[in-house]
C-alpha cells in the first residue's frame, strides 16, 4: 500500500497541472471578460463570474483524482492559480486568496468520501463543495448580498452547472482518458 505522501512523481505531476491549468485560467479571463460585456446590457454581467467559474476550479479535481493524496486538490488548485497570477492575470495577488478558496472547495469534496472513491460521487460531491463554498466566497468578496433572490438562485444554479461540466465532467474524462491509454493507473 503507496503512503499517503507526496513523491518526486506526485510533484513533478502537480507543477504541470499547475502550469497547464494556470495557462487556462489564464486565458479563461478573456472569455470571463467577454461575457461580462455580452451579458451586462440584459443585467446578467455578474452571470459571468458563475459561467466560468468550472473552468478556474478544474486543476484542483484533476490533481485529487490523479494523485489520490490528501492535499493534492488543494495544491493543485492554488498552484495553478499561483501560475495565473505570474503570468500577469488582471487580479494580480488576488488570485493566490481566490486559489486558496477553490482548493478548499474542491478538498473537500475528496475529504467527504475519505479519499476512497474516485468516482462519479466523488465528481458530484466535489461539484457541490466547490460550489457552494466558492459561492459563500463571493458573496462576501463581490458583495452577492445586494443582489435580489431570484439573481442568487440563477448565479447559484449556473455556478453548479459551470463545476458539474467543467470541475466535475471533464476532469473525470480527462482521467478516464488517461487511465485508457495507460498513462495513469485505474
Amino acid at each position: 500500500m503507496r503512503k499517503a505522501t507526496f513523491h518526486l512523481r506526485d510533484i513533478i505531476l502537480l507543477a504541470l497541472i499547475a502550469i497547464i491549468f494556470g495557462v487556462i485560467y489564464y486565458a479563461a479571463a478573456f472569455v470571463y471578460n467577454g461575457l461580462t460585456v455580452l451579458l451586462t446590457p440584459i443585467g446578467y454581467g455578474p452571470v459571468a463570474n458563475d459561467i466560468t467559474m468550472g473552468i478556474w476550479c478544474m486543476a484542483g479535481p484533476l490533481a485529487g483524482f490523479l494523485l489520490r493524496l490528501p492535499g493534492a486538490s488543494f495544491l493543485g488548485e492554488f498552484l495553478g492559480a499561483a501560475v495565473e497570477m505570474f503570468l500577469g492575470d488582471q487580479w494580480g495577488a488576488a488570485n493566490l486568496l481566490s486559489g486558496v478558496v477553490q482548493g478548499v472547495g474542491t478538498e473537500l469534496g475528496f475529504t467527504v468520501t475519505g479519499y476512497r472513491l474516485y468516482n462519479w460521487l466523488t465528481v458530484i460531491l466535489t461539484s457541490i463543495t466547490t460550489t457552494l463554498v466558492t459561492f459563500a466566497w463571493d458573496w462576501f468578496r463581490n458583495g452577492y448580498s445586494h443582489f435580489a433572490p431570484t439573481m442568487l438562485i440563477v448565479m447559484l444554479v449556473v455556478r453548479f452547472l459551470s463545476m458539474l461540466v467543467f470541475s466535475g465532467i471533464l476532469v473525470k474524462l480527462i482521467v478516464n482518458l488517461l487511465v485508457r491509454a495507460h498513462a495513469i493507473k485505474g
